[in-house]
């Protein structure tokens, strides 16, 4: 026993510098650069322009309004119609697809309460307000503010609910409660926050010194991580706890929509906010002192807007293919090929350059594409949305 009892203790000593040894040598800049990059989860996302954002009832309100095809014209097409749970608040899609086909990529909605501007191209300034666009654009869910408010007048429910969220009856004006239907989509929306990840238990590890918990997380990981902040120097892009700036650039993906037709990304992005009644600068703000609609009041459209998109957070990208914002790149790998041999005249001449041909090698694109994916992780089921009046 005693014999058995020292061997045991033997190879446990022998393992723990093995251990030790898989975690790389990090530099203190690296560490830093690392930290930037967490805690995670941030603090529930609030928005005052938004009276329901992060109350329970408007939450529970808007989640019942997600699945209720009732918003849409011809009642076939809901919000999940699109934006799958199953499918990381997606669709699986190259291109969205709602009453037709679309000719963006539909994003998920993970994490998407934390952002600042909305949609590939920033056409609006609030979720609340990128929640209209769909019900009423004729190739998504076709609907209308008459229809909105009908279904919240006469559903008694959805009346309850709305009565519960906002303090009175559904019996204001169409556009009122259109606006406040979506307000209370957004505040469900806000909820949807992506979980914790392998790279998140390294990082923590990482800054507490445990290499013990850090050596958990692969090698290849850590060095693709090694590259994503340092040569490749992705986090220009891609850095905060969300793996994004909020903002757009040109990365040199096409921007033919078909034969004689272009997208022309943030350029037409900010002239629509311009014309948006739903906009901060508008009536419908919930943030009586207006400082949430300063970045609204100072941006500006430049001709170097044209063919930016919206760069988006990285957490759960493994899970959330097509990619792109209009879904022409089919898997990870793909991205990484792409941001390895993107020519310099694929970008347009007016901007500022974002991107380099990297120039990986296929060990380094490995690494990297094992990082990236280190950012994934299951979601835990979520449980049915309580009852709107219990």
């Amino acid at each position: 026993m005693r014999r058995a009892l020292l061997t045991t203790a033997l190879l446990a000593a022998l393992a723990a510098p093995a251990a030790a040894q898989a975690t790389l040598d990090w530099s203190e800049a690296e560490i830093r650069l690392v930290g930037q990059h967490g805690p995670w989860p941030p603090p529930p996302a609030r928005d005052p322009s938004n009276r329901v954002s992060a109350t329970p009832v408007g939450i529970v309100l808007g989640e019942h309004l997600f699945s209720d095809a009732r918003l849409s014209g011809d009642g076939l097409v809901s919000c999940a119609t699109c934006h799958q749970e199953g499918r990381d608040w997606s669709d699986g899609r190259a291109l969205g697809k709602g009453r037709a086909d679309l000719d963006r990529r539909t994003p998920s909605l993970w994490n998407v309460g934390y952002s600042h501007w909305f949609g590939w191209s920033g056409a609006a300034d609030s979720l609340w307000a990128h929640t209209i666009k769909p019900i009423l654009d004729a190739r998504e869910m076709a609907g209308s503010s008459a229809r909105v408010a009908r279904l919240l007048r006469e559903d008694k429910e959805l009346a309850c609910g709305y009565e519960r969220a906002f303090g009175r009856k559904p019996d204001g004006d169409d556009e009122q409660m259109l606006v406040n239907a979506a307000k209370a989509l957004a505040a469900f929306q806000a909820t949807l926050v992506s979980p914790r990840t392998r790279f998140d238990d390294f990082r923590d590890a990482l800054m507490a010194g445990d290499r013990e918990a850090a050596a958990r997380y692969g090698q290849s990981e850590q060095r693709g991580l090694k590259l994503f902040i340092g040569e490749a120097n992705c986090n220009a892009c891609h850095f905060g706890p969300r793996f994004t700036n909020g903002e757009f650039g040109d990365i040199g993906i096409g921007f033919f929509v078909r034969p004689g037709e272009v997208d022309a990304g943030r350029l037409g992005g900010i002239a629509a906010l311009a014309d948006s009644p739903f906009n901060l600068l508008g009536r419908y703000n919930d943030d009586a002192s207006g400082a949430n609609a300063r970045r609204t009041r100072h941006v500006r459209r430049l001709h170097s807007n044209f063919g930016e998109f919206r760069v988006p957070g990285l957490r759960q990208v493994g899970r959330s293919a097509a990619y792109m914002h209009n879904g022409s790149l089919a898997t990870v790998e793909d991205v990484v090929r792409h941001y390895s041999e993107v020519s310099p005249d694929r970008l347009h001449s007016d901007g500022t350059p974002l991107v380099r041909a990297l120039g990986l090698s296929a060990g380094q694109s490995s690494d990297l594409v094992a990082f990236l994916r280190s950012l994934d992780a299951a979601p835990p089921p979520r449980p049915s949305p309580p009852p709107l009046c219990p």
